[in-house]
């Protein structure tokens, strides 16, 4: 199988791992200076890890920063938003299957 790839405002998404009803694998690739929406999901849970560049990550009212290597685990109601300050930035995203479950609080692309 070859990966899908679905250009977003902020970069693009490579979907590799498509398993309706049980998981959800992709690749995100974040233009620097550019940032997701802050979101939470009602039932998604997900876990990202840093390939490329330093994420910063929004999580509720703090922001820590993540290097190659180092991993988040993002429960279900979650306030959370990735951001590519002063880098390129490429992480790994393994989710439960709710493709469609994201609750959008901020967006910069008027989404």
């Amino acid at each position: 199988m070859k990966p899908r790839v679905i250009s977003k405002p902020w970069g693009y998404e490579e979907i590799w791992g498509d398993l309706p009803g049980k998981y959800l694998g992709k690749t995100l690739h974040i233009n620097m200076k550019n940032r997701l929406s802050l979101q939470f999901h009602k039932e998604k849970e997900e876990t990202i890890y840093v390939i490329r560049g330093v994420l910063a990550l929004e999580i509720e009212k703090e922001k820590i920063y993540l290097g190659p290597g180092e991993c988040y685990h993002i429960k279900p109601g979650t306030k959370h938003r990735f951001c590519a300050e002063k880098g390129d930035v490429v992480l790994a995203e393994v989710s439960t299957y709710f493709p469609d479950d994201v609750v959008r609080l901020e967006d910069d692309y008027n989404r």
